[in-house]
């Protein structure tokens, strides 16, 4: 009997479903023997400092990036808003899974939506992104830091901590509290993060049979989308300081990508648009579809905007 392929998962509710859901995959399609390797990641411990301020993403998947490297694991689900744009040398995403709801959802005890917040209410997330585009829509809130896994999340909403918080709704879904959701905002108004919604599986690169098999979990439509998405961040450096949003929806054979820079210090600095369209095949014409977005966003002063 072959020796068993093991995930690389973070501990929380939600990357266990993750990693539980690829398992099930790879038992299922290739009748593989499959175990999971929880780890807990520095992304995980230190939870009373914005990523940005502490290293960024790369937090949540260092850790299982080193198991790989050391071959006590074989793959890395992620999701995929999580990975940083550049990966290590010798790691690679080998799939990109079908996209589960890539909006953000507005979560509250008493309001059911952001419009109904009175004047001055809290509201929570520690996402750049979020924080920015909030203040174009309500400049009156009082944005506050949350940190936590999902759990972590609503317990303080239910303590009375916030009047309302933001989180990704696929999270949500995932684990079966869709209910908790009072609304949803349209991605005209509140633009998702590169590669929301999606499970990206990472592995090393000269892992070439396992990155084989893997390509058959691939959802081309996602898998494009996210390269767009991801190469907006990358062609503007990429950094998790940066308020950056990017999303990609395929309409009539075009993949639409809308994308809007904030400033991470002057919250309130009017938004930065764009949106470009195209028919990419392949994961360079994807990618290039997302650098004319950067493009765009840097004719209109993106220089301004971005950390020195």
């Amino acid at each position: 009997m072959s020796a068993p392929i093991v995930i690389a998962t973070r501990e929380s509710r939600l990357a266990l479903w993750q990693a539980e859901h690829v398992q099930s995959l790879l038992e299922q399609r290739f009748g593989l023997a499959v175990e999971l390797l929880g780890m807990t990641t520095k992304g995980d411990q230190i939870l009373d400092r914005a990523l940005s301020k502490v290293g960024g993403k790369g937090l949540f998947v260092k850790e299982l990036e080193t198991a790989l490297e050391e071959g006590r694991a074989h793959l890395a689900v992620h999701s995929l808003k999580d990975v940083p744009m550049d990966l290590p040398a010798g790691f690679v995403l080998a799939c990109v899974m079908e996209r589960e709801d890539p909006r953000d959802a507005f979560v509250s005890s008493r309001y059911p939506d952001v419009d109904a917040l009175p004047q001055g209410a809290v509201v929570g997330t520690s996402s750049l992104r979020r924080v920015v585009q909030l203040m174009a829509m309500r400049p009156d809130l009082v944005i506050e830091p949350l940190r936590g896994n999902l759990d972590t999340r609503l317990r303080k909403l239910d303590e009375g901590g916030f009047d309302a918080i933001v989180l990704a709704a696929a999270g949500l879904k995932r684990l079966g509290l869709a209910t908790r959701i009072r609304s949803v905002f349209d991605p005209d108004r509140m633009i998702p993060a590169a590669g929301q919604g999606a499970l990206g599986i990472e592995v090393r690169e000269d892992a070439v049979e396992l990155r084989q098999r893997l390509g058959s979990l691939v959802h081309t439509p996602t898998w494009l989308s996210a390269h767009a998405e991801r190469a907006v961040s990358r062609a503007l450096g990429g950094s998790c300081s940066m308020p950056l949003a990017a999303h990609a929806v395929w309409r009539d054979g075009w993949l639409v990508m809308d994308a809007a820079l904030g400033d991470a210090v002057e919250v309130r600095r009017p938004l930065l648009r764009t949106q470009v369209r195209g028919q990419p095949a392949t994961e360079a014409e994807a990618r290039a579809l997302g650098e004319s977005a950067a493009a765009a966003l840097r004719e209109a002063g993106a220089g301004a905007y971005l950390p020195t």
